[in-house]
């Protein structure tokens, strides 16, 4: 784990968080990164831990099936709450494979990485009669996706919040997709935001955000932060 630092937010006494970042299909990655935050839970005991997913599990990785089959299995840390946040890649795949769209929908996803999400089912692109191998599970599961948290110090989402918009108040949209004026924003927010959604090189601490989505469908670790108290550090796989 990276070496833990004085966090921009804080988190009550007896709970720990760990946010895991963009997943994108890397199964291999999460169930790797699931087994680290066992291995750490074991190690250092706490009242209570929060497994946060930040969104984005589906597409252009080669297991977007894998990795929701993990998210909807047991916990890693037993006894665990877990939250799982909706991503705009959700978003994307529930409207394209709603009977009601149309074909500019469905290709916006499929150029966006659907298409690696439809083979991970055995499911062909180009052949809309196989895309019914895609479970009704998974989209419940899909359906249910919360778009935000609060906890303590923190407001978890996947992409981050409108800066002028009070948190309660927030667009479903906004929270899966903001980028600006999120990113550049260098004021104050209600609280330390939590995200992934826009990759970067490592993790970023800033004293209104938090970014963990570091690239792992693109080469780079899947991240997770670990919140606890006044401190954050970072695991990956």
């Amino acid at each position: 784990m990276l070496a833990e630092s004085l966090a921009p937010g804080w988190l009550p006494e007896g709970l720990r968080v760990y946010a895991i970042g963009d997943v994108h299909g890397c199964a291999d990655r999460l169930a790797g990164l699931h087994a680290r935050i066992a291995a750490h839970a074991a190690a250092r005991p706490i009242g209570r831990v929060l497994l946060v997913h930040l969104g984005d599990y589906v597409d252009r990785g080669a297991d977007s099936a894998g990795v929701l089959a993990l998210l909807r299995g047991p916990p890693p840390v037993p006894g665990a709450a877990v939250v799982n946040l909706v991503g705009n890649h959700e978003q994307m795949m529930l409207a394209a494979l709603d009977p009601r769209a149309d074909a500019q929908v469905v290709e916006f996803w499929l150029d966006n990485g659907g298409a690696a999400t439809l083979e991970s089912y055995g499911a062909d692109a180009t052949d809309l009669d196989s895309w019914a191998q895609v479970p009704e599970g998974d989209l419940d599961f899909l359906r249910r996706l919360r778009p935000s948290q609060s906890l303590g110090g923190y407001f978890f989402a996947h992409a981050g919040v409108r800066p002028d918009v009070p948190l309660d108040r927030q667009d479903v949209m906004d929270l899966a997709w903001i980028r600006e004026p999120f990113l550049s924003w260098r004021g104050s927010l209600a609280a330390v935001v939590v995200h992934g959604h826009t990759p970067a090189d490592g993790p970023e601490v800033l004293p209104h955000r938090i970014g963990v989505d570091t690239g792992a469908v693109f080469g780079g670790p899947l991240t997770c932060a670990v919140l606890e108290g006044e401190r954050v550090g970072f695991l990956f796989a």
